[in-house]
């Protein structure tokens, strides 16, 4: 595989109010501009979802109205070489007068030299039974780790499963209290490239890993 450099990714600021801000990346520098802007717009596309995810999210717990609250945005480089980018991207809101805050976490992974973006289901050669075979790995993991639960796992989801590619390893997690308790926090389960190499589809981000 030839060398394919890491992109340039700067920071920029959405301020909402006093106490509340979003930083969330962006991709600069690229030769082809056009591909620079699917990429960012695929980003701040998700950055304006998992906001709005998160004023559903207060509303569902019994708010009648958006309350007062303060937002604090992130994200994190999981991978950025061999023409992959895959980020996560984060948002704790502290909604008053609630006990605690909440955390919501989404991730988006792109090969970084067409600007696609790949769900978990588009890495994998159709017909591999790789949700089944994922599931399984998790569920070995939850056991061994002795990872408690509120109700039982629920295996992969056949699309939006969240999920991010950092360097050898595919991390599949789920939310807040999906299926473990509130003080655990993010379950997340990294699975070797190589366990799984022979489901995954060639040419796509994940494949890229197994390429020396």
């Amino acid at each position: 595989m030839s060398y394919v450099p890491a992109l340039e990714i700067i920071t920029q600021r959405i301020t909402l109010q006093r106490n509340s801000y979003i930083d969330y990346p962006v991709v600069v520098g690229m030769a082809n501009t056009s591909i620079q802007d699917k990429i960012n717009y695929t980003i701040l596309a998700m950055v304006n979802k998992l906001y709005s995810d998160q004023i559903r999210q207060l509303l569902n717990q019994g708010y009648p109205q958006v309350p007062h609250m303060d937002i604090m945005g992130w994200y994190e480089i999981k991978t950025n070489e061999r023409g992959v980018l895959s980020l996560s991207i984060g948002n704790y809101t502290m909604a008053y007068p609630a006990a605690h805050g909440w955390t919501m976490i989404k991730s988006l992974t792109v090969d970084a030299q067409i600007g696609e973006l790949y769900q978990l289901y588009d890495l994998f050669k159709p017909d591999s039974n790789y949700m089944q075979i994922l599931s399984d790995l998790i569920s070995a993991q939850i056991k061994a780790r002795n990872i408690s639960l509120i109700s039982p796992y629920p295996g992969i989801k056949p699309v939006n499963q969240d999920y991010y590619i950092a360097d050898k390893a595919l991390v599949i997690y789920y939310q807040l209290v999906e299926f473990t308790p509130y003080a655990y926090g993010f379950p997340m389960f990294p699975i070797s490239v190589y366990e799984i190499e022979d489901l995954i589809k060639p040419g796509t981000p994940l494949y890229k890993m197994l390429e020396s």
